[in-house]
């Protein structure tokens, strides 16, 4: 996902990356790769689900009125839909 994300970079993107603490985060390796890319790591606090809420509050809207209510043709379809939905918001 990293590396995929890293060739859509382009100079003076300014990232933000929020994750939970799992081990695969804290990694100094991945910490590094952020580093590196100018992409700020974001961590929720250990035991604060509240941190996550937000997103997974979006997350959650965005399967119930989405992803739950339609079949996808193609990787493609969904895009589309996709980006459908983010113009309604």
């Amino acid at each position: 996902m990293l590396d995929k994300a890293f060739k859509r970079l382009n100079e003076g993107d300014t990232l933000l990356l929020h994750s939970d603490q799992g081990w695969h985060y804290q990694m100094k390796q991945y910490q590094f790769a952020l580093k590196e890319h100018g992409i700020i790591q974001s961590m929720s606090r250990k035991g604060n689900c509240l941190d996550n809420a937000v997103m997974e509050n979006f997350f959650g809207l965005l399967k119930s009125e989405l992803l739950y209510l339609k079949e996808f043709e193609s990787m493609e379809h969904f895009k589309q839909e996709l980006k459908n939905y983010y113009l309604l918001l």
